[in-house]
């Protein structure tokens, strides 16, 4: 597997998950562009990956998406792959206390932010008939998680995204895609963790024990995983592989019954 020749846009691609993808996608040869929002974090990658092209955007803002791409066309003059991983976990509460503001942000960044990219992207990959969005759901869009309304519902709104622009984009030869990671081994996993717990009024390791108990595998992701298959969906290893949302998960399709603690015995 090589992609080599191949440009790449990699958005929140400076920290986490998008930093693995935008690293094993160079690995296989690829030139790519990694967009973020954290100075630091791009400052950072710049000196891990001094190839790459780096530009600070904020995706949920349409002005800066168009940056992003005027910067990137004076540099290539084609767009192979489009890995749409910017997010944001939103709000951990109960759906009657969730505000106004959080909604919105969460949405603007975790949908809004991909349409963005995507009707960028597509002149592009109308000019050349061809392409590969890649387009970053998760388990949550899959399964409702409780108390992450907000978050939950943008990440099936993924999903639809990508069903309707593997149509729509499939007939002028771009493949779209959605990974559907499930909990994570990264500072961000371990984050919603603390905040799912803390939600409870149980301890992180309590809460997490509980989590595993929903995993068929009793295991969480390596962020590296999901960069392997990335890049298998980015490469012409998947020439026909297009409107299909793709756990790894270890098979978090579906809460078991809860863990409960034994009587005490009297």
């Amino acid at each position: 597997m090589n992609l080599f020749g191949k440009t790449a846009i990699i958005t929140a691609g400076a920290g986490g998950i998008g930093l693995a993808i935008a690293k094993r996608f160079v690995d296989y040869g690829a030139s790519v562009c990694i967009c973020d929002i954290d100075e630091e974090s791009l400052t950072a990658a710049s000196a891990a990956m001094p190839g790459a092209m780096i530009v600070r955007a904020d995706v949920s803002k349409a002005s800066d998406v168009g940056h992003l791409f005027e910067t990137f066309m004076k540099k290539f003059d084609r767009l192979d792959i489009l890995v749409n991983n910017a997010g944001v976990s939103g709000p951990t509460k109960p759906v009657d206390e969730i505000t106004d503001a959080e909604w919105h942000a969460t949405m603007d960044v975790n949908i809004t932010g991909m349409f963005y990219m995507v009707r960028a992207a597509t002149p592009l990959f109308r000019k050349q008939g061809s392409g590969a969005v890649i387009n970053m759901s998760s388990v949550a869009g899959r399964i409702g998680m409780p108390l992450r309304t907000p978050y939950s519902v943008s990440k099936y709104a993924v999903r639809g995204l990508t069903d309707v622009l593997a149509i729509e984009l499939g007939e002028i030869g771009v493949r779209v895609n959605a990974l559907l990671p499930g909990l994570v081994d990264g500072p961000r996993g371990r984050r919603i963790i603390a905040e799912q717990a803390a939600a409870k009024g149980i301890s992180s390791e309590e809460y997490e024990q509980m989590f595993l108990h929903n995993i068929s595998m009793h295991a969480k992701v390596q962020m590296e995983e999901i960069a392997d298959l990335a890049a298998f969906l980015g490469s012409e290893l998947a020439p026909h592989i297009s409107g299909q949302s793709i756990s790894v998960d270890g098979n978090f399709e579906s809460y078991r019954a809860p863990i409960v603690a034994p009587a005490p015995v009297s």
